[in-house]
């Protein structure tokens, strides 16, 4: 029995084959439990001893051989099937501009944030960057907060194992920027920062904050008024009015809440005042004469002002917002449709 032949002619078969139909015959007339090389190895009991190991070597050959073949063929048919679905697919070149004019826009945070740097620049103030990592001393001891305060608890504070902080407020800055430009001091230093926040409408555990100080010899609490009216009117576009509770903050004395007149309703009462005519802001008040020493500035001759910002908020009110979480989502539907104004 010539097993070459038998080979030869079974290769000759695998590369006619066209579909993989033909394929599955194939093998089955070949391979299969009643295939001929099965078949081929039902005749060793009709060999002579001396030959049996030749002939199961080369019967196993031939087996090897045909599972290689068809595996390949089988493979060939998979690459062709993939092929001709691109051949048959519309290519679309990714190269040519899309027929939809879609413009992009940038973050409501951003666009509040742009506003109110600009705004501040033109009245002379300098623009610092914070660090979003924070020193224990920098973010509670340099505004005068004790080490009993509450803030300082691991449930409102981010600890990192080194000892440091994600900064819980922009105020965290202020002895680092009084250390480095002294006196007199006009600078804003808007940033990120982190609070262990339970989330809800009202609150986020990352939010945007802006701190402004003024540092210089007779400042009073005019001119935190004046300042901080100037640059609302300018945000919103019309006349904002703006009233000083008192309230109390470590890191300032007198402290104050910063209210404003409700920009929706003009100060008449409507949902977003509540019905009471006035959105309470910010923190704010005259600078702690600690805290001007630990920034290596004389208290009894300079006084300045302080007060933080939450862009967060004022980008919900400037662009009626309801949702606070919806500021970090990346829900590009949403955003988008804030735009400059």
């Amino acid at each position: 029995m010539d097993l070459k032949k038998i080979l030869e002619e079974a290769i000759l078969k695998i590369e006619n084959i066209k579909t993989t139909e033909e394929l599955a015959s194939f093998y089955q007339e070949y391979l299969g439990k009643t295939g001929k090389v099965t078949d081929l190895m039902k005749l060793m009991k009709d060999i002579p001893n001396e030959e049996k190991k030749a002939f199961g070597m080369e019967v196993n050959n031939i087996k090897t051989t045909l599972h290689a073949e068809v595996e390949k063929k089988n493979k060939y048919f998979e690459e062709k099937k993939i092929l001709d679905k691109i051949d048959n697919t519309k290519l679309v070149d990714l190269t040519i501009p899309s027929s939809k004019k879609i413009k992009g826009s940038l973050h409501p945070i951003t666009i509040v944030q742009n506003k109110v740097i600009d705004i501040f620049l033109s009245m002379g103030f300098t623009v610092e960057d914070g660090n979003e990592i924070e020193t224990e001393y920098n973010n509670f001891e340099a505004v005068n907060v004790p080490k009993n305060h509450p803030a300082r608890d691991m449930q409102d504070t981010f600890y990192l194992d080194n000892g440091q902080v994600l900064k819980t407020h922009t105020s965290a800055a202020q002895n680092r920027i009084m250390k480095k430009y002294g006196t007199p001091l006009k600078a804003i230093f808007p940033g990120r920062c982190f609070r262990n926040e339970e989330l809800d409408a009202s609150h986020e555990n990352t939010f945007f904050q802006i701190e402004g100080m003024m540092i210089d010899k007779n400042v009073s609490i005019s001119n935190l008024i004046y300042f901080m009216k100037e640059m609302l009117t300018n945000v919103f576009g019309k006349e904002i009015n703006v009233r000083l509770r008192p309230g109390f903050f470590p890191f300032v004395e007198p402290g104050f809440e910063l209210d404003i007149s409700c920009p929706y309703c003009g100060g008449k009462g409507c949902r977003v005042c509540k019905q009471g005519g006035w959105i309470e802001l910010c923190p704010c008040g005259m600078i702690h004469p600690n805290v001007l020493k630990m920034g290596g500035i004389d208290p009894d001759e300079y006084q300045g002002f302080a007060f933080g910002l939450g862009f967060s908020r004022l980008a919900m009110m400037n662009f009626d917002i309801t949702e606070i979480r919806l500021l970090n989502s990346g829900n590009i539907k949403a955003l988008s449709q804030a735009k400059i104004k």
